[in-house]
Formats: C-alpha cells, sequence, structure tokens
C-alpha cells in the first residue's frame, strides 16, 4: 500500500472519529432545544381568547394571585402551587356535555401523577354560587379527587372570570363577570414552575392527555438542566 496514501487515510479516519465525538452531542443539543416547550404571552395567542386590556402584551406574562375555596372549604393560592408543575381547567359541577370528558381525562392526568408532588391539578367553577363547598365535595368524591393533589375551587365571580380572561386565556366570549355572563370551556392549560402558560389542549379529547404527559416530561427536563 501507498505510504501516502495511508497516511492520508488515516488523518481521514481520526479526522472521522473527532467529529463524530464532538459532532454528535452538539447535534443531540441542538434536537433537544428545538422539543423546548414555548412561552405563551398574550400577543402569542389567537386575540379572540385574550382580553383586550393585555392583548398587545409579548414578554413576561404570568398567572396573577388567585384565592379561591376548594372542596374541603380551605383557602386555596397560588401559594399553595409555588415550585409546581399544574394543569388548570374551568368546569360547574352540574356541566353535563364537555365536562363530563373533562373531568374523566383530568382524572386519568390525576391517576398518572398521583404519586409526583411536582405536579397538580386546579379547577375553577365557573358557577361558583351554585358550587358551594359541599356541592364541591360531592363532585370531588364521585370524580375520585385526590386532596392535596387536585383543588376543585369555588369564590367570587368575578376573580375567577378575570383568571380565565385574562390570564389563563381559555374562553373566547367577552364579559364582565356579572350576574348573566358565562364561561363554557374545554381548554386545559398547562403552568410551569414560575407561573408562565406552557401549552393549551382540548380536555375532551382523550390523545391530548398524552401530549400533556409528554409536554411535562419536557418541563421536568428543562427545570433539571
Amino acid at each position: 500500500m501507498d505510504l501516502k496514501f495511508f497516511k492520508k487515510s488515516k488523518s481521514t479516519i481520526i479526522f472521522l472519529l473527532v467529529f463524530t465525538a464532538v459532532g454528535i452531542p452538539v447535534f443531540y443539543h441542538l434536537v433537544k432545544a428545538d422539543t423546548k416547550l414555548p412561552i405563551y404571552n398574550p400577543a402569542d395567542i389567537n386575540p379572540k381568547l385574550v382580553d383586550a386590556s393585555v392583548r398587545n402584551k409579548t414578554k413576561n406574562h404570568t398567572i396573577g394571585d388567585f384565592s379561591l375555596i376548594n372542596q374541603n372549604g380551605e383557602t386555596v393560592t397560588n401559594a399553595d402551587y409555588d415550585g409546581k408543575i399544574y394543569v388548570a381547567d374551568f368546569f360547574f359541577t352540574r356541566c353535563q356535555t364537555i365536562c363530563i370528558l373533562m373531568a374523566y381525562n383530568m382524572t386519568e392526568l390525576q391517576e398518572h401523577y398521583k404519586n409526583d408532588d411536582e405536579v397538580m391539578f386546579l379547577s375553577h367553577s365557573v358557577t361558583p354560587v351554585m358550587d358551594s363547598v359541599p356541592q364541591l365535595r360531592k363532585y370531588a368524591n364521585e370524580k375520585g379527587v385526590i386532596d392535596g393533589k387536585w383543588n376543585v375551587t369555588t369564590g367570587d365571580k368575578k376573580h375567577i372570570y378575570n383568571l380565565a380572561r385574562k390570564h389563563y386565556f381559555a374562553t373566547l366570549d367577552e364579559g364582565d363577570g356579572g350576574a348573566n355572563d358565562w364561561v363554557h370551556t374545554e381548554n386545559f392549560v398547562l403552568i410551569d414552575k414560575d407561573r408562565r402558560i406552557r401549552g393549551v389542549y382540548d380536555g375532551t379529547k382523550k390523545e391530548n392527555m398524552q401530549k400533556i404527559i409528554d409536554d411535562i416530561t419536557l418541563l421536568k427536563e428543562e427545570y433539571a438542566k
């Protein structure tokens, strides 16, 4: 074999080995970066879902402070969700349409994460006057809600509707939270540990629950870095 050819081949092999050793991790890092979940701000979301007062906000949107009452008559605030990833929705206990599927799917998610302290759930009643604490307790028992894992809540209607429209962007309709106002939405909203929106899903579709699980996995990887 020609000595020059041998030396050239050896150099090529060394180059390929070095390139592979360096290139594959870089490629893997780039792929991982591409799979990072987006951070949603009002300007990124369908404007029909966003209250006009915050529609043009392009950064730093977070879920605001809240104070609600859960199925045990306990006050639940944003502090109870500090450092947690959680899925939020809006429902009412007497709903016989989309809420049935939503409750089933949320229960499935709860089962998946029942031993995971990082993940919680938060449901807001859109008929808070009707959904008293005893009614929420009855609903929680029927749906298998785990206390401390999933809070089904009532509270001041204006406060809840303000959260739906200006914080979670969960509904298309407009209103002021008054007596005749009405919110009915199938959306599940994924919130990260910094109170930011990271995903919105149709909570009536079972296949979306796996998407939520996959996205929560990505969030956990993001926070583990």
